[in-house]
């Protein structure tokens, strides 16, 4: 990373300007910002600092140095939703036609993991990421976006400039799905949520929570809206769902934050010889292939996958290419009836 002087013309910060006003070496403020193995967080902190305080950014002809490797990394929160080949899919579409390959990480929804895998990727000279259903907060974002080109899909972080950010409009997404159980006359509506959120609203879930949440208020339903968590993926989840529709207060209709969740419920529903949707009617998220299945036939919100990739993937060779203005842009939803409804 090297980057010439002191200072380059017109007073430009560089990373040697870095160097001089935390007291390391430019090797040093390389590693800090590669994330390289054995640097100490006091070291870290040193660095980390002076880059605020002088507001470094490393330039894109500076990055450019090293070369292009004509290689994307793909960070995808898990593997069991079926949802996410679609978002692939696009991202695949958009990078094949580029001459690209492809190298993807599994961050198992644990930050601890999604930070190595980048961390991975950046030492393996990838020349931008997309990473999907993020669980890192923005901060640590923005610090990973100054050393590599960095797009999030099914994250909202709409004041984020270091990064692009690609979404699906969720709040809009679970005002169709209350909208919908009214029309069919529906008003004890209840949303099926998970127990382990991040404590922040750029998850996707606290998102279609607010737009659940607003929803209900604005058609005069606000004491009648009900949250049921479920327990954390790798506990069993099915316990929980059958004490949910086994309640005597059960309501009579569940919007679930994924189809993840409300096909299992579904499937529970019919165990226990429960009508639907003549005794509960389910909308879901995701509009996954499962769905559509004729045994299955479950209504649910589309947030058009292969989009969303496809729009990743080019904002990223966007900003490969050298755009520095991030970009935030919400995908509309649509709401996919079928006979859960």
């Amino acid at each position: 990373m090297a980057d010439g002087g002191t200072k380059g013309a017109g007073g430009k910060v560089t990373i040697r300007t870095v160097a001089a006003d935390a007291g390391v070496s430019v090797a040093a403020v390389s590693k800090v910002m590669r994330n390289a193995y054995g640097v100490s967080d006091a070291l870290r902190l040193k660095v980390e600092a002076s880059i605020e305080k002088l507001g470094y950014r490393p330039s894109v002809a500076a990055r450019g140095m090293r070369g292009r490797t004509f290689t994307l990394g793909v960070l995808l929160v898990g593997i069991d939703n079926p949802f996410l080949p679609g978002i692939y899919q696009g991202i695949e579409s958009v990078a094949e036609a580029a001459g690209y390959k492809i190298m993807v990480g599994v961050g198992a929804s644990r930050t601890r993991t999604e930070v190595t895998l980048i961390e991975q990727m950046i030492d393996n000279q990838m020349d931008g990421l997309i990473l999907v259903a993020s669980k890192i907060a923005g901060a640590t974002l923005e610090r990973y976006a100054r050393q590599i080109p960095i797009v999030v899909v099914g994250h909202h972080e709409p004041g984020a400039t270091g990064y692009d950010t690609i979404n699906n409009d969720d709040q809009l997404g679970a005002a169709l799905a209350v909208q919908a159980f009214i029309d069919r006359g529906y008003r004890d509506i209840a949303f099926v949520t998970q127990s382990d959120q991040e404590d922040h609203l750029a998850d996707v879930v606290l998102q279609r929570e607010l737009g659940y949440r607003k929803a209900m208020a604005d058609k005069g339903l606000a004491a009648k809206a009900r949250f049921i968590a479920l327990p954390q993926y790798g506990t069993p989840r099915d316990v929980a769902i059958r004490a949910m529709l086994q309640s005597p207060d059960r309501p009579r209709a569940v919007f679930c934050w994924s189809d993840l969740d409300a096909i299992p419920l579904l499937s529970e529903a019919h165990r226990l010889g429960i009508r639907v949707p003549e005794d509960l009617a389910v909308i879901g998220y995701d509009n996954s292939p499962v769905a559509a299945l004729s045994m299955v036939d479950l209504s649910s919100v589309d947030q058009d996958g292969p989009r969303l990739g496809k729009l990743a993937a080019e904002a990223l060779f966007s900003r490969i290419k050298g755009r520095n203005v991030a970009e935030h842009i919400l995908v509309q939803p649509r709401l996919v009836c079928r006979r859960s409804l």
